[in-house]
Formats: structure tokens, C-alpha cells, sequence
């Protein structure tokens, strides 16, 4: 009961997300103990109301305070545990445990030796705070100890103010006031709808599944033909289970909204993590071979329990519990789609709203056949019956997920540059994978729960030989574009394949061999010198649709003799994970509130993107004149129509040139 409680405690701070709480700031000193030995003091200073947790917290109870201490070199020695001042400990009522916490401030000690000379040690701390109505989810907090002995006793205030402009002038060379915006720099998203439409058809993949499937006759019976009540309502009772099914899964999108809310780059930070890409390398494979029919997935069994259980309640609250039961139960299928839907929405460029559209279409996919068929219970007749044709569904879905897997292992390698997947690397493992389910429809390959084939249906035949034609698809990723001098592009595995120029045989340092800055001001200095107007171009290593307009788009005539000939193309890849020069690992201030330190190059090009056009997503083309003081027109994103970007591009030409003769002419 206390952990449904503190959920629903979350979800009402998930659901704020439009307001961003800072209930507490921290501020640092130091305290010499000897010449070796000092305090690292940090104290917390809590808004009314607020409470702040110990770091001594029982499980199952709100996160503790947790301070980490920056020893990566070896320099210092950790002294003890941190100290903590004496809080006020009670029984509360919400996590119903004893728990000690701290209102209006707190004072935390670390004792620590030095083991060779150093100016600052850098620490963090992870804490979560609640009030009486709502609890934040967990925050982490940079912190920086000066230990000079001019400042040893001097507070460094974390959350103080920090000189924008000293800071962009630093890094980029400018600051936002500096630039001309055009009318309107806001990007247009994609369509949410796009999204719902995928999450559908996640949905009806899900339905025809070993785990769903059976499960459609058998509830809508229930409804039907239970004693006791009308038709009319198990009718309503069943509409109801479908909305409940929908409710479900959009309530598993309600966290990512806040942590997109606190933090606009934290899905993107997330969908480009290196270990994090490796560790849904790891789910997918694991992912694949359940649907291979090796083992099964399933979640605890007291949570079927548990929810089996509420459906005895009766009435609203017993039809929610039972399709909260169906989500537990059928979890094994569902499971690896919304690992799918979820992992595409992180890399995509609509963040929550997106992960939400696809569970909304998921959720009213898998739903609507249990209110539908309530309402109309002859056309059950019309379902195929349940038999061997639901296993097959079930590991072609295992080999879509094997080769989903290896995408995330192309983001991970694309990002670090191991080298490991490269285009080649990447297509042999495809064709394999492609291959080996042409050779699987064709009954050659038999996993554990197949059924004896006596003969291969139509529909068998039809897919076997569709996906065989895919696999020789794959194949012709091999031949070589004369023009590029890089393999050829395939389509239909834009965004999923490594970019062509990521090869062994023929490797371009550039999209498309194009003269390409990675610096911004390096770029912007040969812009002048060229006198040509600048194209930015905010990109990812791991971002999809990067990938298609570079891939796609970009080489088309018209678009390529734009990037060509007519504009100096600066990429900046928000997710470069290469450390910055230590003189630029600097604190900025976030556009929405609060501070971001910033560690490597991806963070460098992100705020820059963030402070001066106010945007996050990626692909970002933003077009300034020769100087970098005007955009030209308002900024794009995704834009897969040829004729559009072409617009795009050939409108902020023909103002740089007109500016340009206005400026002759004046002069």
C-alpha cells in the first residue's frame, strides 16, 4: 500500500511539470583540520514546508541523501562516513515507517586526507525532498570544494549567480544578444500523430501474441455473460476495461514528463549514454530469445497477486485492477514492444509528449478490441482460433528485436568511436539475422514451442519470400557510389544503419565528403574569410532523423550543391561524449531554471543550441550570415521533403545576398 501511495504521491509532482520546485540550495566550505586533513561541509538551506530525508533511509521509503566524492585520480582518501546534523524523526504517514528527515537547513561533514596536492575536490549530492501535497523526484546537485587557503572558510555558493555573458563569450565567442533572430525560431515537431499510429501498431503486434490473444474471448464473456447484471452493463463494464487498459500505459509516461521538464536535454542525454545504449544492446538480445521461446519473461508474482486480489473490490475499482491484472499477466509479449516504443521515443526528437502518444496508441490498440467486441460479441465468430500461427508471430517479433539490438550497440560505438560496427559489420549482421527468419518461415529452423509443419501456409510462403527479397535488399548496401566514393545508402534503413562514410573500406571523414566544421569557431572564422553565410547544423551521433536528411536528403542535386557551394556547413554533435579542455568545464545557467556543469562536448554544443535559439531537438539547421550575427530565416528541423528544405536553403541565400548588396551599397 505505501508504495502505491508514494506513486500516486509522484505522479501528482509528475504532473506539475509545467512548474519547476528548487526547495533547496546548496552552498559548500571547507574546513582545514590539518595540512592534509580537511572538512568538506555542505549545508542545505530548505524552503518552508519542505522537507528534506536523512541519508540513513528503511527501504521501500523515500530516496536518501547521497553524497559522492569525485576520486578518480586517487588524490584523496575518505575519512569515515559523511556526518549528518540530528533531524527530526517520525513515523510518517504516507510511507508508514519511521523516518528521520530536515526542515529549513541541514549540514552535512566529510572528512577527507589528501594524498597529493589538489585546489578542489568535486563532489555531488542526490537528495528528494516533499512537502505535504507533493514529492519531487530525485535531483542531483553538483558541488565544488575550494580547498586554498585564502578561501578555506569562504562559502562557494552552488546555486549563485553566474555570468552568462563572460561564460558564452568564453566558449563561442558571443552571447544570444548578439544575434539577429529571424520572426520565429521555433521548430515545428513531429507529428504526435505519427507516433500514435506507430504505438497502434505496436499494439495490434502485442494482440497477436500467445499472451494476449487467448485472453480477448475469454474477459469479453466475462463482461457478457456474467449473473446477475444486464447486458447493457457489461457492456459498459467492458468499455470501461478498455479505458482502463489505455489508463495503464499512459501513466507509465507520466515520470519521462518531469524529468523532461526539469532537465529539456535529459532525454537526450539518455537516449545517447553510451553504457545505457549497451545495456538495451543487452534487453533487446535478452528480449529476443523469450520470443525465441527459451524462457519466459514475467514480473514478480505478487503483483498478480496483489492485483488479482483488488479485482474482488467489484464495481470501478475491481474492473481497473483487472486490467491492471492483463498488463502484469501479458508482459512476456508486451514487454519488448514498449521496450521498442520506449527506447525510439528517448531517441526521437519530441521527448515525453512522444513517449506518450505511442503508449496512448498502444493502449487504445490493445483496448479496443475488448470494449468492441463487448459491443458486438458475433463478430468473436470472425476470430481466427487460437493455434501455432501465434508462436510464429511471437519469434518473428524475436528477430526483429535481435536485429532492433544491434542498433543500440551502433548508437553506444558511433558515439564513443570503438570502431567495432561499422556500415559493414552492421549489414553482414543484418543479412544473417534477415536471413536466418526467411530460412525460419520456410520451416527450416524449428525453436521450442513451434508445432510440427506438415505443410508451409500461403501466408508462411508470402513472408518468407518478402523477407528474403529484404535480405537481398541488404545485400545491395555493398555496392559503391562513384559519386560519394562511399557505399550506397539504403533507404529503408535510414537512421538504423551506422552512416555510409562509418566504414572500413571506404571511409568518408564527412557526410557526403563535404567540407564540414566541427568547430563552431573555426567555422565561423572561414565563413568570413569566404564571405559565405553559415549553415548550423545541430546533430547526434545516434540521432535518427540526422541520419535520414543526411543521408537522404543532403545528396539530392539541388541540396548538395547548396552545402556545397553556396554555405559553410559547422556541425555540432550534442551527444559527443569527448571531454572538453578543463578551462571550459564551466557552470551555466539552464534556460528553464538552474545550473548544468558542463563536461564534454556534447554538453558544450546542447546549451549552446539551448541559450542562443531555444531549442533541444535534433536535426536543428539554423542559417546566419557570414559574420554569425543574423539567422536569415527561421530555423527547421526534420525536414524530409526535398522541395521544402530546398526553400529553406534558397530563402536564406537570396537574404544574405541581399544584405550583402545592401551593405555594399551603403558603404
Amino acid at each position: 500500500m505505501k508504495n502505491l501511495i508514494l506513486f500516486i504521491a509522484l505522479c501528482i509532482g509528475f504532473n506539475a511539470f509545467s512548474q519547476i520546485f528548487e526547495p533547496v540550495k546548496w552552498e559548500t566550505s571547507v574546513e582545514k583540520v590539518s595540512d592534509s586533513e580537511y572538512k568538506l561541509v555542505t549545508k542545505a538551506s530548505i524552503d518552508a514546508g519542505w522537507h528534506l530525508y536523512s541519508q540513513n533511509v528503511p527501504e521501500d521509503g523515500p530516496i536518501p541523501t547521497t553524497f559522492t566524492f569525485d576520486n578518480a585520480d586517487g588524490g584523496i582518501e575518505m575519512l569515515g562516513s559523511t556526518i549528518e546534523d540530528e533531524g527530526h524523526t517520525v513515523d510518517d504517514p504516507v510511507f508508514e515507517m519511521e523516518i528521520t528527515y530536515f526542515e529549513n537547513h541541514a549540514t552535512f561533514k566529510q572528512k577527507i586526507k589528501l594524498l597529493e596536492s589538489k585546489s578542489t575536490v568535486n563532489g555531488t549530492v542526490e537528495f528528494m525532498v516533499c512537502d505535504d501535497k507533493r514529492c519531487l523526484p530525485p535531483t542531483e546537485v553538483d558541488l565544488v570544494f575550494s580547498l586554498n587557503e585564502t578561501s578555506a572558510t569562504e562559502k562557494i555558493n552552488i546555486t549563485g549567480i553566474i555570468d552568462n555573458d563572460a561564460v558564452n563569450n568564453a566558449l563561442y565567442g558571443m552571447v544570444p544578444e548578439n544575434i539577429e533572430l529571424a520572426a520565429s525560431t521555433e521548430v515545428e515537431k513531429k507529428s504526435l500523430w505519427t507516433i500514435f499510429g506507430l504505438g497502434f501498431l505496436g499494439g495490434l503486434l502485442a494482440l497477436l501474441t500467445p499472451c494476449v490473444f487467448p485472453m480477448i474471448p475469454l474477459t469479453v464473456s466475462f463482461f457478457t455473460k456474467s449473473s446477475g447484471q444486464s447486458k447493457s452493463s457489461g457492456v459498459g463494464k467492458a468499455l470501461l476495461y478498455g479505458f482502463f487498459i489505455l489508463l495503464v500505459y499512459l501513466i507509465l509516461s507520466i515520470p519521462f514528463h518531469l524529468l523532461d521538464s526539469v532537465n529539456p536535454d535529459i532525454l537526450n542525454e539518455i537516449s545517447t549514454n553510451v553504457w545505457l545504449n549497451v545495456i538495451f544492446f543487452a534487453i533487446f538480445v535478452f528480449f529476443a530469445f523469450s520470443f525465441f521461446g527459451y524462457y519466459e519473461l514475467t514480473l514478480p508474482a505478487s503483483w498478480t497477486t496483489k492485483t488479482t486480489q483488488g479485482e474482488n473490490t467489484g464495481g470501478v475499482i475491481g474492473v481497473f485492477f483487472m486490467a491492471l491484472t492483463l498488463a502484469i499477466v501479458s508482459f512476456s509479449c508486451t514487454g519488448p514492444i514498449l521496450g521498442s516504443l520506449l527506447a525510439g521515443s528517448l531517441t526521437a526528437d519530441g521527448g515525453a509528449w512522444q513517449l506518450t502518444a505511442g503508449m496512448a496508441g498502444f493502449g487504445v490498440s490493445l483496448g479496443l478490441p475488448f470494449a468492441l467486441f463487448a459491443m458486438f460479441p458475433n463478430m468473436m465468430n470472425a476470430l481466427p482460433k487460437s493455434g501455432g500461427w501465434l508462436n510464429t508471430t511471437k519469434v518473428i517479433l524475436g528477430f526483429l528485436e535481435l536485429a532492433l539490438a544491434f542498433k543500440f550497440l551502433s548508437n553506444a560505438d558511433l558515439v564513443k568511436h570503438w570502431g567495432l560496427l561499422k556500415i559493414e559489420p552492421f549489414l553482414i549482421l543484418w543479412i544473417i539475422i534477415f536471413g536466418g527468419l526467411a530460412i525460419y518461415l520456410f520451416g527450416k529452423i524449428k525453436f521450442p514451442h513451434d508445432a510440427l509443419i506438415k505443410k508451409l501456409s500461403f501466408s508462411r510462403i508470402s513472408g518468407g519470400i518478402l523477407v528474403a527479397a529484404f535480405t537481398i535488399y541488404l545485400v545491395s548496401g555493398f555496392r559503391v557510389n562513384k559519386e560519394t566514393n562511399t557505399f550506397t545508402s539504403l533507404t529503408l534503413l535510414s537512421g538504423l544503419a551506422p552512416p555510409v562514410g562509418y566504414s572500413w573500406l571506404y571511409p568518408s571523414a564527412s557526410t557526403n565528403n563535404l567540407k564540414t566544421f566541427k568547430d563552431l569557431k573555426e567555422g565561423m572564422a572561414y565563413a568570413k574569410q569566404v564571405n559565405k553565410p553559415i549553415m548550423i547544423d545541430f546533430t547526434g551521433y545516434a540521432c535518427v532523423n540526422c541520419r535520414k536528411m543526411e543521408e537522404h536528403i543532403w545528396p539530392l542535386e539541388k541540396i548538395d550543391n547548396y552545402l556545397r557551394n553556396e554555405y559553410v556547413l559547422i556541425s555540432l554533435y550534442v551527444d559527443d561524449k569527448k571531454d572538453l579542455p578543463a578551462d571550459e568545464k564551466v557552470e551555466v545557467n539552464r534556460v528553464n531554471g538552474g545550473k548544468r556543469l558542463l563536461k564534454n562536448y556534447g554538453h558544450k554544443w546542447a546549451n549552446f543550441q539551448t541559450q542562443f535559439f531555444k531549442s533541444n531537438s535534433q536535426p536543428y539547421y539554423v542559417l546566419l550570415n557570414s559574420e554569425g550575427n543574423k539567422v536569415l530565416t527561421e530555423p527547421v528541423g526534420y525536414t524530409p521533403d526535398e522541395d521544402e528544405y530546398a526553400k529553406f536553403l534558397e530563402h536564406g541565400l537570396e537574404i544574405f545576398k541581399k544584405h550583402r548588396i545592401n551593405k555594399f551599397s551603403l558603404d
